[in-house]
């Protein structure tokens, strides 16, 4: 019988795809018996996020940490790194599962800092995007991906949720020099029964982060682009963002006479948001493989989405509808072929739906997930033998 492993996930943002993975990650360590925590940034989100991380806490034996985590490079990263690391110190786990770049990096040198006194600890690391969006031939890209290869060094293994960010991290950062492994994203069992639209359901909902990379802009264009061809779309758009994000994207809707066909709605569960609206657009500049995806085609309902990132890995039998990043003309012809022949679109849904189904589970993912943590933590602990480091000095 396997042992219980002590295990903490260290993310920055407690929001978006990255939670929704922590969260049921968590959950099904926690119920195969394994003591889970959580550190992750204390001023990312709104009360939507600390009800959700208040709701996981009941399954994180180990606890939950919030501290300040900056989103860009900033002197506070020291502070960071060296609190995270005082939390690692304290708990001594089996496992460091970092999620995202900010966190890659205070985790696992926080991992490497206890390795350093003796306690073979494991360091697992999730790129979920972060910083392969990054172009190589930016400033920014070529910081972030040498430190993205210096910190191999100190990791046991990357865990990339698609193929296709696997292929962008060799692109980008280069041939991994520790083991790399892709595991999809998988859902609960009760996440493939259908939602009921409410009576009120607009036409399109918008759902995600407020923010360039979702398109949001291109969503809120391609309205405005049926409305001078004379079709009169209803839509909402519901997600987290900045202020200013907010302001700028309300300031388009005024602009393009809008104010009347969009509406903004406070965040919410996306299965709550799903009743809102007969058809789901998902216009992403960028993603890896987004839950939110995977929701909107276990739920059976009818989609609209760009072909960027793992996305086609979702539908291996294809998809149809998988339009160009940031073409507005594209998706608002798109948009008008869903209006015109909704059944096309909710058949195909349902095609969706059955892919997902049979391609994508929790289960396998979190077996999957701890089959990789035991394998190198074994290494870990053969490594300690092999320099007769006495147990008593990585036990204490």
């Amino acid at each position: 019988m396997h042992k219980e492993l002590s295990i903490v996930h260290v993310a920055r943002a407690p929001v978006g795809g990255i939670f929704r993975h922590i969260s049921d990650l968590a959950r099904a360590q926690h119920e195969a018996g394994h003591a889970v925590g959580l550190i992750c940034d204390s001023r990312t989100g709104g009360s939507l996020e600390r009800e959700r991380i208040a709701a996981l806490g009941k399954h994180l034996s180990l606890g939950v940490v919030r501290l300040p985590m900056a989103r860009s490079i900033s002197p506070s990263d020291v502070f960071s790194w060296w609190a995270v690391t005082r939390i690692l110190g304290k708990l001594k786990p089996d496992i460091v599962h970092t999620h995202g770049a900010k966190a890659g990096v205070y985790g696992r040198l926080g991992a490497a800092s206890l390795r350093r006194r003796g306690h073979p600890v494991a360091a697992f690391y999730a790129p979920h995007g972060g910083s392969l969006h990054y172009s190589a031939s930016s400033v920014s890209g070529r910081v972030y991906f040498n430190v993205e290869r210096m910190l191999e060094r100190v990791t046991d293994g990357l865990i990339h949720v698609s193929a296709f960010e696997a292929a962008a991290y060799r692109t980008k950062v280069g041939a991994p020099r520790c083991p790399a492994h892709v595991v999809h994203n998988g859902l609960r069992a009760d996440e493939f029964k259908p939602v009921q639209r409410l009576p009120s359901a607009v036409d399109f909902l918008f759902i995600g982060e407020l923010r360039e990379l979702k398109g949001v802009d291109v969503f809120i264009q391609a309205v405005a682009l049926l409305k001078q061809k004379g079709i009169s779309a209803t839509a909402a758009i519901v997600g987290p963002g900045s202020p200013s994000d907010e302001r700028r994207y309300r300031t388009m809707v005024e602009v393009d006479g809008l104010d009347t066909q969009v509406v903004f709605r406070a965040p919410m569960p996306a299965r709550e948001a799903l009743t809102l609206a007969r058809t789901i657009v998902l216009p992403s500049r960028a993603e890896s493989l987004p839950y939110l995806v995977l929701e909107v085609a276990a739920a059976g309902a009818p989609l609209l989405v760009t072909d960027v990132g793992g996305i086609p890995e979702m539908f291996p039998g294809g998809i149809k509808r998988l339009l160009p990043a940031g073409d507005v003309a594209a998706l608002a012809a798109a948009m008008a072929e869903a209006l015109a022949d909704p059944d096309a679109l909710a058949r195909e849904a349902m095609l969706c739906q059955e892919s997902v189904k049979q391609n994508f589970s929790l289960a396998a993912m979190a077996g999957r997930i701890e089959d990789l943590y035991r394998g190198a933590l074994e290494r870990r602990y053969r490594v300690v033998r092999a320099s007769a480091v006495p147990e008593a000095d990585f036990s204490r």
